[in-house]
């Protein structure tokens, strides 16, 4: 088993492994026992009472984070013609128009956080299902990543200010990220809020018992902050 360092001991040392935080207090407590020289990220990590073998019980939906995640995030946009006009001076950082960057992704190019696509580059963008599949990455109109041209500014404005998208693992899990330890207790609370928002409004209805079951949070670095899941499941953004 590995071994944490000095500083991640002493801040799980902290931490009262007996208590379910409220959400204010768990990224208040995050935030204070980040000890890294970088600015690490805070995530959340949410079980849920489904049963993701089943295909009306997988959970997955984006979510507009209000205050962002405080990164900048690379967008790749599979376009022609037009539509790759479109995409460029709505500030994508990569156009895919033809084959040679679809190329170099099938050969194990990834520099970019999201990839998008029009209806009609479908297919020569089937190709890399085995490649951007796996990652989470494969445009679809289910995610909100296959949209047509004249939706492009909008997502690409949407992706680079702070949209995430989340699906339950095969563990009924779903791990994402909120943002920064830089950022305000309060901008992490209202991000936050947001996801549990929409994983509450995003519940199946063949779901039973208790759907938000374990709710933790943790700084990149840091231990694990463990929030009462009732409190999580029952915030909404103003």
């Amino acid at each position: 088993m590995a071994k944490h360092g000095k500083k991640y001991r002493e801040a799980f040392d902290k931490v009262d492994r007996s208590k379910k935080y409220t959400p204010l207090e768990a990224v208040t407590l995050a935030k204070e026992l980040a000890y890294a020289k970088f600015d690490e990220t805070l995530e959340i990590h949410v079980r849920l009472g489904v049963d993701p073998r089943h295909a009306d019980q997988i959970v997955r939906d984006l979510v507009n984070l209000p205050h962002g995640l405080g990164k900048t995030v690379r967008v790749l946009v599979f376009a022609q013609g037009e539509d790759a006009t479109k995409a460029r001076e709505a500030g994508a950082d990569y156009i895919a128009d033809g084959d040679d960057l679809i190329n170099k992704i099938e050969g194990g190019w990834f520099d970019f956080d999201i990839a998008l696509a029009t209806p009609n580059m479908m297919g020569k963008v089937g190709k890399l299902g085995p490649v951007l599949g796996p990652r989470g990455m494969m445009p679809n109109p289910k995610a909100g990543t296959m949209i047509p041209g004249e939706d492009l500014p909008r997502v690409i404005d949407e992706a680079k200010s702070g949209r995430i998208e989340y699906r339950v693992d095969k563990t009924a899990n779903i791990h994402v990220p909120i943002g920064k330890v830089s950022f305000s207790a309060e901008q992490l609370h209202d991000n936050m809020s947001a996801l549990m928002e929409s994983l509450v409004s995003n519940r199946p209805a063949s779901t039973k018992g208790q759907y938000v079951k374990k709710v933790v949070i943790s700084a990149s670095m840091g231990p694990g902050i463990i929030v009462d899941p009732i409190l999580a499941a029952e915030l909404e953004t103003e």
